[in-house]
């Protein structure tokens, strides 16, 4: 089966989404500089169910296009926290914020808050869960859908440039990160912050408690293991940070899947387009990562188009 037949069975697999056809569209709420930022407040139809509320930030000089990070927000039980974590660092993520950091790398950065979360969290992640489980549906499913469609939505602006497009997330926003990419091949680059989890090994050491409803999906495992959905990421450039001691990331399951990578991704002609960073520390993005990513984010995405 070819990567493309792999990725429709990908979707399929995550229940029933609404129309990849429909219109996006967007209204415009808010535009102000915040700590050296030009941030847009935005409300969009990505799904026609319910309107998710967008922050989008750019650097405050020059038009672009520039190259986009769609930053995903971690869950950490914050529901009230969603898309603010990108223009202010929960407490288990360094300062500046990451709003900050990757305007200042001259990238454009976006993100939604996610079901359940702060403007969107009328409803809890449990009767989500329960309400599209009878509707056939997935939790996970809709949200990997509603960042799907933002990157068609985004990839409409003229201060974007959708040839240059990155993903990245801490924890819940890590395992977004990398399942996009794997569903979208417009992602062009990759960085996970604790969420290098693979499922098998989270099933065999009883860490299933650590996470929360919305990423379990019915019958995933009948179907793909997880290296095999982050195989539909090779040869794109991909760095996962990991702590040695964080519970939510099996460390077991952290070395199987680079094993696997590493492999797929000399085969592909491409090894350097791996990077796996272990450091001290559990779930949290210490010191030495935020010393990392930025320069993979700036060589591969900022820089390869100049």
């Amino acid at each position: 089966m070819g990567v493309k037949e792999q990725r429709s069975k990908l979707w399929k697999a995550l229940g029933e989404l609404p129309s990849f056809e429909r219109p996006v569209s967007a209204r415009l709420l808010k535009q102000e500089v915040l700590d050296g930022v030009m941030l847009e407040t935005l409300l969009l139809d990505l799904n026609g169910l319910e309107l998710v509320p967008v922050y989008f930030a750019k650097p405050v000089e020059g038009e672009g296009p520039f190259p986009l990070i769609v930053f995903n927000h971690s869950h950490g039980g914050n529901y009230g926290n969603g898309r603010k974590e990108m223009i202010r660092s929960s407490a288990y993520l360094q300062e500046p914020s990451f709003a900050k950091v990757l305007t200042g790398l001259g990238c454009a950065v976006c993100c939604i808050d996610m079901w359940a979360f702060n403007e969107r969290s009328g409803r809890t992640e449990g009767e989500l869960v329960k309400e599209m489980l009878w509707n056939g549906r997935s939790l996970w499913g809709m949200m990997l859908y509603d960042n799907h469609r933002l990157i068609d939505y985004l990839c409409t602006r003229s201060d974007v440039d959708a040839s240059r497009i990155g993903t990245m997330g801490m924890s819940m926003g890590g395992l977004m990160s990398w399942w996009l990419a794997a569903l979208d091949e417009r992602v062009g680059v990759v960085v996970d912050l604790c969420g290098q989890v693979d499922a098998e090994t989270l099933v065999a050491r009883r860490g299933l408690e650590h996470h929360g409803f919305y990423y379990y999906v019915p019958g995933l495992l009948k179907h793909f293991t997880t290296l095999e959905i982050q195989k539909l990421i090779v040869p794109r450039p991909r760095m996962s940070l990991v702590g040695r001691n964080d519970r939510l990331c099996p460390f077991e399951g952290v070395q199987l899947l680079d094993q696997g990578l590493r492999e797929a991704y000399a085969a592909a002609g491409k090894p350097d387009h791996w990077q796996t960073v272990i450091t001290g520390g559990g779930h949290m993005e210490t010191a030495e990562m935020r010393a990392a990513w930025p320069e993979f984010i700036s060589r591969h995405l900022v820089r390869s188009a100049q």
